[in-house]
Parts: structure tokens; C-alpha cells; sequence
């Protein structure tokens, strides 16, 4: 009777878990705690379009398929490349002669990042991996003539970051998707011929943490059969237990349906959401791929990123970061100078970023600009400017005779004396030390 019952509570267990192929049912499945402890990745856009390395990763799109076409695209094919020179021809130029898997992740470890998502496939179609679906343009039969999802991969993993990939559910000029657009949707041979059986090869395959779906928008998500492949992949792939996605799998999902929230690119809310969300974001202001014409001036500083990656987490995100490669498989000094910054401010000040959860209050602004992070019973005041004064003034912590206020890097109780009874306090700051992206932390213990 016992083994009975154990039988049956087992089998009731394990048809709980599972999920049906509708969004009533897949909204509801919790998210992995990993992602949410991890507060940071890196986002790497690399592909084809890293060859002409002009106008942004939508180049092909912007010369060729938009009505009219981009003129400072036209102009730079005419200027640059015989007539007649097709976009298909830039890709035996994609060498990736110097892609070294071993360095580009040891840049994204020194930077801090708990995982790393790479474009698989983007609009254009070529994929960086021998897709059995993606015959002569992929980047094994043509280009690097390598496997760069797998390597990379590989070389991530064995320095314990999460893995993920970046897939365009559409394809700009694919022959099979422009019939489906046609006949208004109403067919789905691009969805059952090319797209499904390519997404289950590649989570087979490489078994992505994350994956990040984009180009959804032209069509609904019964078009693309998102809920089945969704079910799927949380019941039976070979990383339904760990796998996260977001938002990006038909038109009207963003900020509704799927795992984590991006809402849109580089989504900055006002207030904190009430669901996990993740805010994606460049280096490079003009554009995700590989740019050779960019200035300094059209980068964000490591200022602005370290600010930024902390309005995030304070308002409950996760902060992916992009960078852009050359076509010969570099990481631009300049983008790994921001990555490692990143890394050297959260050596110091990471205590208050990974595994963090926001706190009641989540930003204040009286002499300087603070966000607030917690952890447990302990509040993180993250100052995002140098105070003028040797003073900070925090009003929003509710104070006790047991109230403790330490600098992160410095384990030095600091001075402190209460603005209002039980309320508030003016903290004393020693001399602040050099840190790169200027923003420092007051661990803030026995308040409420």
C-alpha cells in the first residue's frame, strides 16, 4: 500500500511538472534561481554583417530590403565593391583567423559576467554553427570553416560561466519565409522546414542556458509554434531544468509571454516591475555588431555602465552587455578595456550586485544619487557619484543603536549620526578611494 502510494504521489509530481504548449502554462514555471543570482552577462553580436562592419548588424536589411533602400549604404557598396557584389559574396571574408575561444571567455570571467549569449543566428540567416538546415551558409562550410557556437562554448563553460544563444526566428530574404509572409502566415513551411527542426538541433547540440529569441515581431507566436517548442524545451530537452528564455516569441508577446522580460532593447523602466526582467544594452550606442567607423565619443563610458548596471539590479534586472567582434574574431581593445572595468569595480563592490534583491526603497537622491540593493538583513547604498562634501546623506534607512555602516573594501565601521529619531542617517565617508566607474558602496547593517 505504502509503494502504492509513493508510486502515485511520484507520478502526481512528475505531471505537475510538466507544462502544456499553452501560455497560461509556460508563464507559470518558475525561473531558474541561477539567472537571477548571475545580474550579469555579456551579449556578443558577431556574423557576417562584421565583414562590411558599417551602418550596424542590420546592413544587409538597410542596402537591400528596406523600400527605399538606406543611401549611405548604397554609397558604401558603390564606393567600395565592384557592381553587382552581393552580400552572400562578404562571407568567405568572415576568417575569424585570430578567434581565440580561450581568450575571448577569459575577458568575459575578468569582467564579472555569470554568463555569455551569442548570436547562433541573426537576420540574415548564417548561422555560426553546421546547421543541417542552413546548407553552404553557415560558418563551418564557409568563412571561419569552424564550429564558432560550439568553441566558444566549450571555452566558456570551462570557467564555470553560463552559456546561452541568440536566434532571429526570421530570416530576412529566406525564399520559404517570404511565401509564408505572402500568403499572410497563413502557411508555415519556413516554421516546419527550417526554424523548428534548426532550434532543436541546436538545444540538442549545445544545450544553450539561455535562449535568446528575437525577430518575432511580423508574426504571431501561433505562426512560429512557440508554445510547443517552449513546452518542449521545459519538459523534455535536455535543459529543462536550467534553461531560461525571455519575451521575444510572437507579436504582442514582448513584456507579456516567457521567461524573463527584455520588452524592448535596452528597456529602462521607471519603476520596479513586478516581473523578472533583463536590459540589453552596447558599448557601442550606434549599433550591436562590429562597426569599423565608430568614435569614442558614440561608446558608453565605463561610468555610465557601471550606473547603469546598477539603476538594474536595483530595480530587479539583469544587465546584458554587448559587444561587437571584428570579422577576424578580435574583441576591440577598447570594448575589452570597458569589459575588464566592469570586472574590477565588481571585485570590490559585487557583494552588493550577485544574489542581490531590491529593497523597499530602491533609489533616493538627497546630496548624490543613491540605489539600494539588499541582501537578507543587509542594505546596499550604491553612490553612482563622488559626494562633494565628506558626507553622504541617506534618509530612507530606518536606524537602531545596533546600526553598523561599513564602505565596501574597507572593513572600518564609519561615523554615523541619525537625521531623525529612528530615521535617516549622515554617514561620514573616509577619504574614497580610486574606483573605476566612480561608484562606491555603504554596507548598511542592523536597519530597516
Amino acid at each position: 500500500m505504502l509503494l502504492l502510494l509513493l508510486f502515485a504521489v511520484a507520478f502526481v509530481s512528475q505531471t505537475a511538472a510538466r507544462y502544456t504548449a499553452n501560455w497560461t502554462s509556460l508563464d507559470a514555471r518558475p525561473l531558474p534561481s541561477w539567472y537571477d543570482e548571475a545580474k550579469l552577462g555579456i551579449f556578443i553580436h558577431w556574423g557576417v554583417f562584421s565583414v562590411p562592419g558599417f551602418d550596424s548588424e542590420w546592413f544587409w536589411w538597410h542596402w537591400q530590403g528596406q523600400q527605399p533602400p538606406d543611401q549611405k549604404c548604397v554609397n558604401y557598396m558603390s564606393k567600395n565593391y565592384p557592381p553587382g557584389f552581393s552580400y552572400p559574396e562578404f562571407a568567405p571574408q568572415f576568417h575569424a583567423q585570430f578567434f581565440n575561444p580561450g581568450e575571448w571567455a577569459d575577458i568575459f570571467k575578468a569582467s564579472g559576467a555569470k554568463y555569455v549569449v551569442l548570436t547562433a543566428k541573426h537576420h540574415e540567416g548564417f548561422t555560426n554553427w553546421e546547421s543541417p538546415n542552413s546548407w553552404n551558409w553557415n560558418s563551418v562550410d564557409t568563412g571561419p570553416h569552424r564550429d564558432l557556437v560550439g568553441d566558444l562554448g566549450e571555452a566558456v563553460r570551462n570557467r564555470s560561466l553560463h552559456y546561452g544563444l541568440y536566434n532571429s526566428l526570421y530570416e530576412w530574404f529566406h525564399p520559404l519565409y517570404l511565401t509564408d509572409k505572402k500568403n499572410g502566415f497563413k502557411t508555415q513551411t519556413f516554421v516546419m522546414h527550417k526554424l523548428l527542426p534548426e532550434l532543436y538541433n541546436m538545444v540538442v547540440r549545445y544545450r544553450p542556458e539561455v535562449i535568446w529569441s528575437d525577430g518575432d515581431w511580423e508574426a504571431p507566436d501561433t505562426y512560429w509554434n512557440s508554445t510547443q517548442f517552449l513546452a518542449w524545451l521545459y519538459n523534455d530537452s535536455p535543459v529543462k531544468d536550467t534553461v531560461v528564455t525571455n519575451d521575444r516569441w510572437g507579436a504582442g508577446c514582448a513584456c507579456k509571454h516567457g521567461g524573463y522580460y527584455n520588452c524592448e532593447d535596452k528597456y529602462t523602466p521607471g519603476q520596479l516591475p513586478k516581473h523578472k526582467w533583463e536590459k540589453c544594452t552596447s558599448v557601442d550606442t550606434f549599433s550591436w555588431g562590429y562597426r569599423r567607423n565608430m568614435k569614442m565619443s558614440e561608446l558608453m563610458n565605463l561610468a555610465a555602465i557601471i550606473e547603469d548596471l546598477v539603476r538594474t539590479v536595483a530595480l530587479g534586472g539583469n544587465y546584458l552587455l554587448n559587444v561587437g567582434p571584428t570579422p577576424d574574431g578580435m574583441i576591440p581593445p577598447v570594448f575589452e578595456e570597458r569589459l575588464r572595468g566592469v570586472g574590477a569595480w565588481l571585485e570590490i563592490n559585487g557583494e552588493a550586485i550577485y544574489a542581490s534583491n531590491p529593497w523597499r526603497v530602491q533609489t533616493e537622491n538627497t546630496t548624490v544619487p543613491i540605489w539600494y540593493t539588499s541582501k537578507g538583513t543587509t542594505v546596499y547604498a550604491i553612490v553612482t557619484a563622488k559626494p562633494s562634501t565628506p558626507t553622504v546623506q541617506l534618509l530612507e534607512p530606518k536606524t537602531s543603536a545596533s546600526t553598523k555602516v561599513t564602505l565596501l573594501g574597507n572593513s572600518k565601521p564609519l561615523p554615523w549620526s541619525p537625521v531623525y529619531p529612528k530615521a535617516g542617517l549622515i554617514v561620514l565617508l573616509p577619504e574614497l578611494p580610486y574606483t573605476p566607474g566612480q561608484a562606491w558602496t555603504l554596507k548598511l547593517d542592523g536597519i530597516q
